[in-house]
C-alpha cells in the first residue's frame, strides 16, 4: 500500500470513528435550521414557571424566554418558535446533556456540581431553602429536625441544604411539589423544604396563611436563580446573558416593558 493510499484509509476511518465530532451542531445552529427553540421549564414552580388553569406553561420564567426568543429572532434575523417542554426536577440536566432541549429556565440555582455539566447564565432572581409547616409546628432552626419528616424534590440545592444542616433529618422524596403539598396536608411529613419565594407563593393562592407558614426566618441556603445550558455554547450563552442585562437595564430605567415583566409576578398584584 502506498503512503498516500495509507493516508487516505486512516482518514475515512477517523471520520468513520468520531462521526459525533463531525456533525457536532451548536445550539445556535440548530436553532437557526429547525426554527426552534426548545426549552425545558418546570409545571409547578410558581410564579416562576407554572401550568394556569387552560395547562398553558406560563411564569416569570417563560417570561423571559420570550425575550430569549426574541433576541435570537434579531440575531438570526427569522421569526422562531418557543417550544415549551415541562420537566421534573431531576429531568433538567438529562435533558440538556442529552441534546433534547436547548436551555432550562424554571427556578434553578446554580451550584459547583451541576456546573461540571451544564453552564448557567446570569442569575434574575434569587431565593433560598425554607420549609412549610403547619401553623401548630415548631419546627425552624436545624436542631428541631432531628428525626422529622422532611420532604425534598430529589436532585435539589433543597435536598443537599437539609441534609447539611440536619443529617439526622428523614429525607422524604417526591416528584413534583404538588404530591409534597398534598402529604404535608394529610401529615404524612413534618415539613416540606423549597425555595422560599415558591413557598411564599403558595401561600399566597388560597387561604393557606391561616393553616401554613413558612419558617425558619433565616434561610437555609441562599441561592441564585439562573437558567441553564448546554456545556461549549459560549455563543448563545452571550445572547441569554444579553438578555438579562437588557432586562435589568431595562427594569432599573423604568421602561415599560420590562417593569410590567416583573411586577405581573412580583408587584402588588403579582
Amino acid at each position: 500500500m502506498s503512503k498516500t493510499i495509507a493516508i487516505a484509509a486512516l482518514s475515512l476511518l477517523l471520520t468513520a470513528a468520531l462521526p459525533s465530532v463531525a456533525s457536532a451542531e451548536s445550539v445556535m445552529q440548530k436553532v437557526k435550521r429547525t426554527g426552534v427553540l426548545t426549552a425545558g421549564t418546570s409545571k409547578d414552580a410558581f410564579p416562576f414557571a407554572y401550568k394556569d388553569k387552560q395547562g398553558k406553561l406560563i411564569g416569570y420564567s417563560v417570561d423571559m424566554l420570550k425575550l430569549i426568543q426574541q433576541q435570537l429572532e434579531k440575531e438570526l434575523g427569522k421569526k422562531l418558535q418557543l417550544k415549551l417542554v415541562a420537566l421534573n426536577t431531576d429531568e433538567r440536566i438529562p435533558n440538556i446533556i442529552n441534546n433534547k432541549v436547548d436551555i432550562v429556565c424554571d427556578a434553578s440555582s446554580f451550584t459547583w456540581e451541576r456546573n461540571k455539566n451544564v453552564d448557567f447564565s446570569f442569575s434574575y432572581g434569587a431565593t433560598g431553602t425554607n420549609l412549610l409547616v403547619k401553623k401548630t409546628s415548631n419546627l425552624g432552626d436545624s436542631k428541631s429536625l432531628i428525626g422529622k419528616r422532611i420532604g425534598v424534590l430529589a436532585k435539589t440545592t433543597n435536598e443537599k441544604a437539609i441534609a447539611q444542616a440536619q443529617p439526622k433529618a428523614k429525607l422524604v422524596y417526591f416528584k413534583d411539589r404538588q404530591k409534597a403539598y398534598t402529604a404535608l396536608e394529610q401529615g404524612k411529613i413534618d415539613a416540606f423544604a423549597s425555595d422560599g419565594i415558591l413557598l411564599e407563593a403558595w401561600l399566597g393562592r388560597g387561604q393557606h396563611y391561616n393553616t401554613y407558614k413558612v419558617v425558619p426566618d433565616r434561610p437555609y441556603s441562599r441561592e441564585g436563580i439562573a437558567c441553564m445550558v448546554p456545556e461549549n455554547n459560549s455563543d448563545f450563552l452571550d445572547t441569554v446573558n444579553y438578555t438579562f442585562y437588557g432586562f435589568m437595564q431595562g427594569f432599573v430605567n423604568n421602561e415599560s416593558k420590562y417593569v410590567t415583566i416583573f411586577d405581573r409576578w412580583f408587584g402588588p398584584r403579582g
